[in-house]
């Protein structure tokens, strides 16, 4: 070994080790120190939402349009099968309204934790060669979903706009509030089942199931009345209990809410007047309910991420 070799091998000698990855100590101070080195890598996030979006549509003709296509056509496909030939729309006013409004932020939640599941496996070449927050990978897929999602809730605004019916009012306020509901239970999800997919690849496949149970298991393409009223003629009241201990039930709720205004005033359907559309007592105080219990169940998922990463190099 030449005498400058020497030198250097002595100097990273006497360096002191350092925790590549924050320790699973449960402490707070560890998941603010997991934010803060993130925060760190905000261009490199940005990059990486970008590449997801250029790799979705490569060699496409329609490119970002794709992101659009998609919805409107569950949309037909719903109105007609669903409101058309079922009766769903004859109780329902403005049905198309009511569905791509539910359409659009399950949209986000699907694509957040379906994209967030296979992020890291995605990703194998950079998490072996890079070091860097594991994490970035699971939150570019959330700004992928972000990205399609605010193109689809352009359109919903544009289509209420020009059918006179404008959410300009109060509710509006339950918009962010089931946004954030939807982005913390999905990025927390997302990093979780990220990590556990690295050592049991099954998880991807069961995670697609589970998403198709959730979308019927969530007033998107039915009323909430009707769950109502099938809980009232079965005689299981409980059962609009445990319907609405999904997340994503509430967010979808606040979100038609917000957005669906003939869903809270009183319309005519075939010259039949409709009353304003049932919706859960204390709305308000579920969505607040679902915001605490998601940051509590986003900082466990982190930490048990924190847990898992060690070995996602060499498992991938």
């Amino acid at each position: 070994m030449s005498n400058e070799a020497q030198r250097r091998a002595d100097r990273l000698r006497e360096l002191p080790f350092e925790r590549a990855t924050a320790s699973f100590n449960g402490s707070f101070g560890s998941f603010v120190r997991s934010i803060r080195e993130i925060a760190g890598q905000r261009e490199l996030l940005g990059l990486l939402v970008r590449r997801e979006l250029k790799a979705r549509y490569k060699d496409s003709s329609l490119g970002f349009l794709w992101s659009l296509i998609r919805p409107l056509t569950m949309l037909v496909i719903y109105y007609v099968a669903i409101g058309q030939f079922l009766g769903a729309a004859r109780g329902v006013p403005d049905f198309a309204i009511f569905v791509f409004a539910g359409l659009t932020i399950w949209g986000l939640y699907s694509e957040i934790v379906t994209g967030g599941t296979t992020s890291i496996i995605g990703n194998a070449g950079l998490i072996k060669k890079v070091s860097l927050p594991r994490e970035i990978f699971p939150l570019a897929a959330t700004g992928s979903a972000l990205f399609n999602f605010i193109v689809q809730f352009i359109v919903l605004i544009v289509a209420t706009i020009v059918l006179g019916q404008a959410p300009l009012s109060w509710n509006l306020l339950y918009v962010p509030a089931s946004i954030a509901i939807v982005l913390i239970w999905g990025v927390a999800l997302g990093l979780l089942l990220s990590a556990v997919n690295v050592y049991l690849r099954d998880v991807q496949y069961l995670v697609e199931v589970a998403m198709l149970i959730l979308f019927w298991a969530s007033p998107i393409v039915y009323a909430w009345s009707f769950v109502v009223d099938a809980a009232a003629r079965s005689g299981i009241t409980w059962l609009t209990d445990l319907y609405l201990a999904n997340p994503v039930t509430i967010a979808v709720l606040g979100f038609q809410k917000g957005m669906w205004v003939a869903g809270s005033s009183e319309s005519v359907i075939d010259g039949q007047t409709i009353p304003p559309q049932p919706w859960p007592a204390d709305l308000d105080l579920r969505i607040a309910v679902m915001l605490g219990i998601g940051i509590v169940f986003a900082i466990i998922c982190q930490r048990v991420f924190q847990k898992l990463q060690g070995n996602f190099a060499q498992e991938i």
